[in-house]
């Protein structure tokens, strides 16, 4: 949107101040309206600026509002034209057929008054509420062809009376269904409010300068990119190509990348406005953009936005053979990182540098694998696990496949599957990642994961998520294993400091926040402790592990009836067998000895249709005082290598148990009696 003064030159004639004045109350109205409108200032020249909306009833309505808001105020008249079509962001600056058509079209418009082409009258004319005046084919200047132009009659803006400077009527929402850019057959909007003398002198061949980066940026997000094929079975794709290029940028060491469970929160159309995302998610800068995949080319448009100003500081559009996708996500990150004046390190240049091709077919099994298991709902896990094997099966030295594969294993280990047949096939997938790419730090995070907790190697599983860490700073799961690991080994402080760095680079993720709750309440933090479950559940309220750790934290407090309440509505909102057994033991310390037997019962029943950890029977026995069934219980989940029994060291639950010959030999087996 394209916005100058009517008369600015004259006006600066007479009173330079009152030109300034001028120019300060135009742009602050804009960037006022711009949020309502789905609109976002892209560059500011002179005394007139550019912006850009999601659709042509966006631009309007902005338009009119704009206009209606100056009724009272003659000194300042606006000229506006809209046009819809194609533009290119190169080297800072913004130009083509959308930004030249435009700026002819203003000179058309009285002021107060705005002019549309065609295209726009096309998305409109069914909308009653919008009113036109035909002026026929127009040649303009520097256009070849000659563009229909409509005049929008005066009409107030909502909640005003007709003005003859009005420009439409109320608008009814409609909102597009992507941000997108031009290149790829995305639409962008241009409306102009221009003097455009002053565009012709500053903006020669109709192009504009974009802002620049401000300095010191170190942390960006990457907002899910728009799926253009209109397909929605295509989600997949466009989600994995966000994934990917987050991984790539997350390994800049001197970024810090907000990870994919965060910006996922702001997939969609109905979503917030960016400064309120950047300030949410924390970050200094924001990339969006869309992809769009064609037979065997893939377009990925790309824009970087300053967080809190809303400006668009670049943009580009990169095309490839899909064979050659991770190549081009490499391109764009470096591009980005050059951008925002990141330096790389050599080893960082030379990883951006080097060509990385791919077998199409196993990519795409590959990106289907991974957004299974983002999924939530019964199956995911298998389905996440076919398609890894299947891109294995295209390609059987393809790195990424193989630790997706060993991330699914540990995904569903204690939960979907029994540890002993998923945990060896994880990490033989983790070794195989590294055997082909020693540089991936998910293989490096999730070979962590299984010798900690399924090997109860803390060593080398500190000495994996180090790497990991090293390898990809803002890993957020990394560190989030790293913070559990140091947890259960009783240093509680090096796991809170973990802990909240994975909040740090995964704000919005429940899991973290709900993790960093554990190492608060083994200090006595309870409250604390408790103000993390609470979060989580003001990001969800009806995420049940959030509501079972309060219940966790009230047994540690000693307070064991609240314990069971907040227990109870866990158990009502997802009733598993890990939960189910802890409300069993909350029962017995409570003294509801008969609530607690009975736990024991339906935990069998559950047994017969689906795995039950023998921890979860163990630790209601503990619960009860039966020293020798919790004992027997422990035993055997330790057989089945259950990953709760990496608890065993700093849970309170079992103190009674701690000068048991029994309980201390099996500390000893997880390797945590020291």
């Amino acid at each position: 949107m394209f916005s100058d003064i009517v008369g600015y030159t004259a006006i600066m004639g007479r009173d330079e101040r009152e030109g300034l004045r001028a120019v300060s109350e135009h742009r602050a109205r804009l960037r006022a309206m711009l949020p309502r409108f789905n609109g976002r200032l892209i560059g500011e020249v002179g005394d007139g600026t550019l912006s850009s909306f999601h659709s042509a009833v966006d631009a309007v309505n902005c338009a009119r509002e704009l206009q209606a808001s100056l009724v009272e105020h003659p000194d300042l008249r606006l000229r506006i034209g809209i046009h819809v079509g194609d533009v290119v962001f190169t080297d800072n600056t913004v130009l083509g057929d959308g930004v030249n058509v435009a700026s002819r079209i203003h000179e058309l418009a009285p002021p107060g008054g705005c002019c549309i082409s065609e295209r726009v009258y096309e998305e409109i004319r069914n909308k009653p509420e919008f009113q036109v005046k035909d002026l026929g084919e127009k040649k303009l200047k520097n256009v070849p062809r000659s563009i229909h132009v409509y005049a929008l009659t005066a009409v107030a803006a909502p909640g005003q009376h007709p003005s003859p400077l009005g420009l439409a009527a109320r608008v009814g929402k409609s909102i597009a269904n992507h941000r997108t850019l031009a290149v790829v057959g995305a639409l962008l909007i241009v409306a102009i409010v221009a003097g455009i003398a002053t565009w012709r002198r500053l903006l020669p061949g109709s192009a504009v300068q974009l802002v620049t980066a401000p300095p010191g940026v170190r942390s960006i997000a990457v907002l899910p990119l728009a799926n253009l094929s209109g397909d929605p079975a295509q989600e997949y794709f466009a989600d994995g190509m966000t994934d990917e290029l987050i991984t790539d940028l997350a390994k800049i060491s001197g970024l810090r990348v907000i990870s994919r469970t965060s910006v996922m929160k702001f997939k969609g159309e109905h979503r917030e406005q960016l400064p309120e995302i950047a300030k949410t998610l924390n970050v200094d800068t924001i990339v969006e953009g869309s992809v769009l995949r064609v037979g065997d080319k893939v377009r990925i448009t790309a824009q970087l936005i300053d967080g809190s100003s809303d400006k668009h500081l670049w943009a580009e559009s990169y095309e490839r053979d899909t064979r050659d996708v991770l190549t081009l996500q490499d391109e764009v990150s470096s591009t980005i990182a050059r951008q925002i004046d990141v330096a790389l390190t050599p080893n960082e240049q030379a990883r951006f540098a080097k060509p990385r091709p791919v077998n199409p077919a196993a990519h795409e099994a590959y990106l289907k694998g991974r957004y299974y298991l983002n999924e939530i709902g019964e199956g995911r896990t298998n389905r996440g696990i076919e398609q890894f094997q299947l891109a294995i099966k295209l390609d059987p030295n393809f790195a990424l496949a193989y630790a997706g594969l060993a991330d699914a294993y540990l995904n569903g280990e204690d939960f979907d599957f029994l540890a002993t047949e998923v945990m060896p096939k994880a990490k033989a997938a983790a070794e195989k990642a590294l055997q082909l790419d020693d540089t991936l730090a998910e293989a490096h995070s999730s070979l962590g994961g299984v010798k900690f907790w399924y090997d109860f190697d803390w060593a080398g599983g500190e000495r994996e998520l180090r790497r990991a860490i090293a390898l990809d700073p803002s890993y957020a799961l990394a560190h989030g294993f790293y913070g559990d690991l140091l947890t259960y080994q009783g240093r509680y402080d090096e796991a809170v400091a973990e802990l909240m760095r994975a909040i740090e680079l995964d704000p919005l993720s429940l899991q973290f926040v709900t993790d960093a709750r554990y190492p608060l309440s083994l200090q006595g933090k309870y409250n604390e402790a408790r103000e993390q479950s609470r979060k989580a559940l003001e990001l969800d309220p009806n995420y049940f592990w959030a509501q079972a750790t309060l219940g966790f934290t009230d047994l540690d407090a000693g307070k064991n009836q609240e314990a069971v309440r907040e227990l109870e509505k866990a158990m009502a909102e997802e009733p598993t067998p890990y939960i189910l057994g802890w409300l069993g033991y909350a029962y017995a310390v409570a003294g509801e000895r008969a609530k607690a037997r009975a736990t024991i019962v339906e935990l069998d029943k559950m047994s017969s249709h689906q795995f039950v950890s023998p921890f979860s029977t163990a630790i209601v026995y503990v619960g009860l005082g039966d020293k020798e069934h919790a004992l027997d219980g422990l035993e055997k989940a330790y057989e089945a290598r259950s990953q709760f029994m990496v608890l065993l060291k700093v849970a309170h639950a079992f103190d009674s148990l701690r000068s048991d010959p029994r309980f201390i030999a099996l500390l000893k087996k997880v390797g945590l009696d020291k």
